[in-house]
C-alpha cells in the first residue's frame, strides 16, 4: 500500500520561526521533505504562541509572521493548510477571521490552555462555557468555512458549541478520556457529538495523552475504543508534532508514521480503514 498522510495538528511553524529553521527541512519532528514521502500528503500547520508570553498588541503580528513563513513554502505541498491555536491570538475578534481565512486558515481552536473572552479552557476556568461573543465567533467561523476546533476547550464550552453548531466540529488533536483520563481527551459522549456533526477527531501521539506505558498498543487502544463507537469516518491523525512531545509507540516524527500503519495492519484494520484514518476522513472534512 502506498501510504497517504494528512495530519490535523503540528506546532512546526512556531518552532521554525523561533529557531530560524526551514519548513522545508529541519531538525524537528515534521517538515515538508518528510511529508513528501507520503502520497498524497497533507498537514494542518498551527499558528501558535503562548499568549502569556506576548503582549496583547503583539499577538496578531506574531500570527502574521508565522503565516508569512508558511506562505514562502506553501507551493511545495498542495495539502498544506493553516490553523490558529487559541483565538486570543486574534484578540477573540470575529472580524479577524476573514483576514486569516485569506492566509489559508481552515480551523481555529477557540482556546488553547488559557481561558479567554470566548470560553474557559480545559485547564483554566473549566466550568465556564461559551460567552455570547464565543457563540458569535464560532458561527462566523462556520460562515467563512473555518472549522471551530474543540481541542483544549472546556467541557462546558464544548457542549455550548454543540448546541450552537452551524456545521462540523473538529477535535484536531485529542484522544479518548475513557482510555486515558486526561482533561485534554474526549469523553465518549463528546466523541459521538463530533461524529454526529460530520466532524473529525485527530488522535494525538503525545504519550501524556496516550497514557499507559506509551507503547504502540496503548496508542492503538484510542483508535480501537473510538472505532467501537462507530468512528470509521471520524478518526484521523492529530500528531502534535513539535509541540514538545514524545511520540507514543516509538514514533519519533512524521517519518515514522509507517510504523502506525503497520501496527494497524497487524490488527487487521484493512486497507480502506487505514487510508480513511491516515488521509480520507480529514481530506473529506476540508474538501481537499
Amino acid at each position: 500500500m502506498r501510504l497517504p498522510y494528512f495530519d490535523a495538528h503540528c506546532d512546526t511553524l512556531s518552532r521554525c520561526l523561533h529557531t530560524g529553521e526551514s519548513l522545508l527541512k529541519n531538525s524537528g519532528q515534521c517538515d515538508l521533505e518528510r511529508l513528501g514521502a507520503y502520497q498524497p500528503a497533507g498537514q494542518i500547520f498551527a499558528i501558535f504562541a503562548d499568549s502569556a508570553d506576548i503582549p496583547p498588541e503583539e499577538r496578531f503580528g506574531e500570527c502574521r509572521r508565522q503565516a508569512e513563513l508558511f506562505a514562502r513554502s506553501r507551493e511545495r505541498m498542495k495539502g498544506a493548510v493553516l490553523s490558529i491555536e487559541g483565538a486570543e491570538l486574534l484578540d477573540c475578534d470575529p472580524g479577524r477571521l476573514e483576514t486569516v481565512r485569506d492566509w489559508g486558515v481552515r480551523c481555529v481552536n477557540l482556546t488553547w490552555n488559557h481561558a479567554n473572552a470566548l470560553s474557559g479552557s480545559h485547564r483554566e476556568e473549566p466550568e465556564r462555557g461559551l460567552s455570547e461573543k464565543g457563540i458569535a465567533f464560532a458561527r462566523r467561523a462556520w460562515e467563512l468555512g473555518i472549522l471551530p476546533d474543540v481541542s483544549h476547550l472546556s467541557d462546558a464550552g464544548f457542549w455550548d458549541l454543540v448546541r450552537a453548531a452551524r456545521g462540523p466540529i473538529l477535535a484536531s488533536h485529542s484522544n479518548s478520556r475513557a482510555v486515558c483520563g486526561h482533561t485534554r481527551n474526549l469523553t465518549d459522549d463528546q466523541f459521538l457529538a463530533v461524529r454526529d456533526s460530520g466532524g473529525v477527531v485527530g488522535i494525538n501521539l503525545f504519550t501524556a495523552f496516550v497514557g499507559g506505558d506509551g507503547s504502540m498498543d496503548a496508542l492503538l487502544a484510542h483508535f480501537e475504543h473510538f472505532l467501537e463507537l462507530g468512528g470509521e469516518k471520524t478518526l484521523a491523525l492529530g500528531s502534535d508534532w513539535d509541540g514538545d512531545i514524545t511520540g507514543a509507540g516509538g514514533i519519533r516524527g512524521a517519518e515514522d508514521m509507517c510504523r502506525l500503519a503497520e501496527a494497524m495492519e497487524r490488527k487487521n484494520y484493512g486497507e480502506d480503514l487505514i487510508r480513511a484514518i491516515f488521509y480520507g476522513n480529514l481530506a473529506r472534512l476540508l474538501q481537499i
